[in-house]
């Protein structure tokens, strides 16, 4: 397997089957959050695009043009653009900046790449993590292969024990 998050590899073939078992869980747990990152990540990404090709389209004729303005995700009032190059951009929670339409550009297409980076790293990740998991139930396998194994060699050795005493009564009551 590889490292740990501590930084120490881990030897699965020394843990138990419970203990391996919980490992694979805790990974599992890992992997969906991960996934829900990468899911987020991306929903913001697209966002940002949607940002960007809305300011793409403004031009100096916008001036004038009726738009419909957020109050809420789902609430909205007429508005008229009064400057197309002067834009309110959200900068962090609850935060704006103004900014023209050349800077609010460039802040979005910063704001794409610390996404796509972002989800790159959570990928690369996710593989790590889609590796573990597969490390993990192989070593699970192979320690219920070996507990079967072991199983059948007593059942097999217990039924030529009962033939060896099957064969040496016999031969004590043929004897007489």
């Amino acid at each position: 397997m590889s490292e740990a998050e501590g930084g120490s590899a881990i030897n699965l073939d020394q843990m138990s089957l419970e203990e391996l078992n919980q490992m694979r869980q805790q990974e599992e747990s890992r992997l969906q959050a991960l996934s829900g990152r990468y899911a987020q990540l991306r929903a913001a990404a697209a966002r940002l695009n949607a940002s960007q090709t809305a300011v793409s389209e403004l031009s100096p004729a916008s001036e004038g043009k009726e738009v419909m303005v957020p109050l809420t995700e789902s609430v909205y009032v007429p508005g008229k653009i009064r400057d197309p190059n002067k834009l309110l951009v959200e900068i962090g929670t609850g935060f704006f900046v103004e900014k023209s339409s050349k800077d609010t550009s460039a802040f979005l297409d910063r704001k794409v790449k610390l996404c796509d980076a972002n989800s790159d790293n959570v990928t690369k990740i996710i593989q790590v993590t889609q590796q573990n998991i597969e490390s993990i139930q192989m070593t699970m396998q192979g320690k219920m292969l070996e507990i079967r194994a072991r199983q059948e060699g007593q059942r097999h050795k217990a039924s030529i024990e009962g033939c060896d005493r099957f064969y040496f009564l016999q031969s004590l009551a043929c004897s007489k």
